[in-house]
């Protein structure tokens, strides 16, 4: 059913002139499935009121109701077409009167981790795309047959959601800043283990992978109603800069099952992460922050090892934003392992020191669709420098792209190797004494791989092709005199 109302959102969107791409895409069914889940939440907060016999006061009144303006009902329950707003009344009703309206509950919410604060904050950075007032119309239509009322219902409609971030990911680059491959989140999660009183953050959210994985992993049927309560809303934190990224995130995160996220719109690099203290920090750190950019020399100023590359600032937050004792794992170029410039030489030195780096995943070409660089996780505990680093080459055996997408059995091997960290012919340990102390290169050389034959030299390749070129010769020769 939810697939084949996707499929038909999907097909309606192909005819609208203001979606250009699967980035819109998303965006624009996000913010219809968001009005659409406020209101089924409403309902079901009035129903438990009326159980308690208590008053509930609804959050959306009066026109901007759902059951107003987007599918308004007969007496019967029957769509109402003869009320329904459609062509131009709809889409001048939505831009001049819904989104302002809407927008202003960031000002009048009593905090940025309530559910009023981050209506104000989607509808203050989103705009409607949809041109065509009968085309909204008829997405309208579609998404007011889903239901948000059972975790069944939530969970297939977050794998359909989950499908159309990949593919935006795939789409572009900038999608795919959002996108970091479930398989290797999970397999993260795994290896770092987090647990019900622990926090969890990503201080460079994007869709929230890693706080909705780190949800499902967590979660159990046996919970209590405390630890449920404390999964709801004591949990999952992150922080997101870039507004589409920021809607997608709290959207995956309510399909999983949270009901407000602890999500902020923010940019983490603007903190002083010499300013945190004890209740500013996190249990768990899971993250793929963005690579290259250019931060400007203002936002350096915030931290002790200044760089302009972006995941070199990230990773100095995400530690000092760890408690003591507190795990991690963490995405980010391989040449930093080895990059002999002043910065990356400070931060593997201050990472060795401040933390046990106990696992490097060493991750193939390919592995984020679209990305031209190649990647490592870091794995390390806060509080005790390190003493040596276990080494994991992951290698499918296949050459990674769109069709051949990393998967769960491709992480297999390393996530049981890594609870003994077992050597063997893709696993293996270095010593911290073995390093070199003024570089600390952290490289990614396998000594366990076999040999490869070695290459040839030039001067040996020629003669051969001389070789063959006489004796190709002489062949010919032999064939003329036989005519």
């Amino acid at each position: 059913m939810y697939d084949n109302a996707f499929n038909q959102i999907e097909k309606d969107l192909r005819a609208e002139d203001g979606v250009a791409n699967e980035l819109d895409y998303v965006e624009q069914t996000s913010w219809v499935l968001f009005l659409k889940y406020l209101h089924d939440l409403e309902n079901e907060r009035r129903d438990r009121a009326d159980l308690d016999g208590t008053d509930y006061s609804p959050i959306i009144t009066g026109e901007y109701r759902w059951d107003n303006w987007a599918a308004p009902k007969t007496k019967g329950g029957e769509f109402d077409h003869n009320v329904a707003l459609t062509g131009d009344d709809l889409v001048t009703f939505v831009n001049g009167n819904l989104f302002p309206y809407l927008a202003k509950f960031r000002l009048s919410a009593t905090g940025p981790q309530t559910i009023e604060y981050k209506i104000g904050e989607i509808f203050t950075e989103l705009r409607n795309k949809f041109r065509s007032g009968y085309i909204l119309r008829d997405v309208l239509e579609t998404i007011d047959g889903l239901s948000f009322g059972t975790q069944v219902q939530r969970h297939e409609l977050s794998q359909l959601y989950e499908t159309r971030i990949r593919r935006m990911g795939n789409a572009g680059r900038n999608g795919g800043e959002y996108y970091t491959p479930r398989p290797l989140i999970r397999a993260m999660i795994k290896v770092v283990d987090p647990k019900i009183g622990e926090t969890v953050y990503d201080g460079a959210v994007g869709s929230a992978g890693f706080l909705c994985e780190s949800y499902d992993h967590m979660r159990r049927e046996d919970l209590s109603g405390t630890d449920y309560e404390r999964l709801q809303g004591q949990t999952f934190y992150g922080q997101e800069k870039k507004g589409l990224a920021y809607v997608i995130g709290i959207m995956n995160m309510i399909l999983h099952g949270i009901e407000a996220p602890n999500l902020i719109h923010t940019n983490s690099l603007n903190e002083n992460v010499m300013d945190y203290q004890e209740k500013d920090r996190h249990d768990i750190i899971l993250a793929n922050p963005p690579f290259g950019g250019g931060e400007r020399r203002e936002v350096q100023q915030n931290f002790p090892i200044r760089s302009g590359e972006t995941a070199y600032l990230f990773l100095q937050h995400f530690v000092r934003k760890m408690k003591a004792g507190g795990r991690g794992a963490v995405v980010i170029k391989n040449t930093f392992l080895s990059n002999t410039d002043n910065a990356s030489v400070a931060l593997r030195k201050e990472l060795l020191e401040a933390c046990n780096l106990h696992t490097v995943l060493d991750c193939p070409q390919g592995t984020f669709q679209g990305a031209g660089v190649k990647t490592v996780v870091l794995f390390f505990e806060k509080g005790e420098a390190t003493r040596q680093t276990w080494f994991y080459q992951l290698d499918p055996g296949r050459s990674m792209g769109k069709t051949n997408a990393l998967n769960d059995d491709d992480l297999k091997e390393f996530v049981n190797l890594q609870k003994t960290f077992a050597c063997g012919p893709k696993s293996w340990t270095v010593k911290r004494v073995d390093l070199d102390e003024v570089t600390f290169d952290l490289s990614a050389k396998n000594p366990n791989a076999p040999e490869k034959e070695a290459s040839r030299s030039p001067e040996d390749i020629i003669a051969d092709m001389l070789t063959r070129d006489a004796e190709t010769a002489e062949i010919l020769d032999n064939i003329r005199g036989l005519l």
